[in-house]
C-alpha cells in the first residue's frame, strides 16, 4: 500500500488508542498491532460450532459423487478472491488420484475455473450443508497467507480433517505443524502440492492428524470463547473503578 499504508496505521492508531481494551483474534495479528504501537492489545480467539462441525457427517454419497473413482478429495472453502491465491491449488490438481473441490463463491472463480482443471466447483454453502462437505473431505488446504484467523481452519479441524495451511497470520495459532496438519511456506504452490502429496500417501498420518484437530477444537465452543469475552469486560471495568476510587 505505500504511503496509503502508513495513513491507515496511523489512523488505527487514533482509533484504538482511544478504547480501553484492544482484542486481537490471534497472536500474529496482536503483534502486528503492537508493532505498529496500539496500545492495551489483548488476544481473544474465535470459537468453532463443534456440534454442527463434527466427523459423524461424513456422507458416503456425496464423495461418490465428488470423486466417481475413488479420488482422495482435497478441499477449500471460502472467499474466491486475489488475496486467498487458491490457484495455489493447481500443483494439487495435477496429483494422480486426488480430487480438489471447491467451496465458495467470489470474483476469483472464472479465472480458478481455468487455473484449477479438474477441480469441482461447489459455490457457497451454509449450514448443516456445509458441515456435511467438510466431514466428507479427506483433506482441508487453505492458500491465503494474509489471514488474521482463519475459521474455516477450525472448522475443518472440528471435522476430523487434516490441515494444510500457510506458516503466516492465523494458522500459526490453529494448525500444530506434524501433529494436526502441515504449515508451508506462504505463496509457494509447490510446497502445498508436496504436502498434499504427503498426507495423501499416508492414510494413518491423515487419520491421526485428523484426530488430534479435533480433540484441540473440542474446548474452543463459542460458549467458552464468549466467557473469555466477558473476562476481558470484566477486567477493564474492574480498571475503571479503580481510577475512579484512587
Amino acid at each position: 500500500m505505500g504511503a496509503g499504508e502508513a495513513a491507515a496505521w496511523r489512523r488505527i492508531r487514533s482509533v484504538h488508542g482511544a478504547a480501553d481494551l484492544t482484542l486481537a483474534p490471534s497472536s500474529a495479528a496482536l503483534n502486528d498491532l503492537e508493532t505498529h504501537g496500539v496500545p492495551r492489545v489483548k488476544l481473544w480467539p474465535r470459537g468453532v460450532d463443534t456440534e454442527r462441525f463434527r466427523p459423524d457427517r461424513r456422507d458416503e454419497a456425496l464423495r461418490r459423487e465428488l470423486a466417481p473413482n475413488g479420488e482422495l478429495i482435497v478441499g477449500y472453502v471460502g472467499r474466491l478472491a486475489p488475496e486467498k491465491q487458491v490457484e495455489r491449488l493447481a500443483g494439487a490438481c495435477g496429483l494422480e488420484g486426488v480430487r480438489v473441490v471447491i467451496v465458495g463463491d467470489g470474483p476469483s472463480r472464472p479465472g480458478l475455473e481455468q487455473a484449477l482443471p479438474g477441480a469441482v466447483f461447489l459455490g457457497r454453502r451454509t449450514g448443516d450443508d456445509l458441515a456435511r462437505i467438510f466431514a466428507s473431505l479427506d483433506v482441508f488446504a487453505h492458500t491465503g497467507p494474509f489471514e488474521t484467523f482463519c475459521q474455516t481452519v477450525q472448522e475443518a479441524m472440528a471435522s476430523g480433517l487434516p490441515v494444510v495451511a500457510p506458516a503466516a497470520g492465523g494458522p500459526l495459532d490453529l494448525v500444530a505443524h506434524g501433529h494436526t496438519g502441515l504449515l508451508v511456506p506462504p505463496r509457494d504452490a509447490t510446497a502445498v502440492r508436496d504436502a498434499v502429496r504427503s498426507l495423501a500417501a499416508d492414510p494413518g498420518l491423515r487419520a491421526a492428524f485428523g484426530a488430534a484437530g479435533r480433540a484441540t477444537v473440542e474446548g474452543r465452543t463459542w460458549a467458552a470463547v464468549g466467557d473469555q469475552l466477558i473476562g476481558h469486560y470484566t477486567n477493564v471495568l474492574a480498571g475503571r473503578r479503580t481510577v475512579v476510587a484512587a
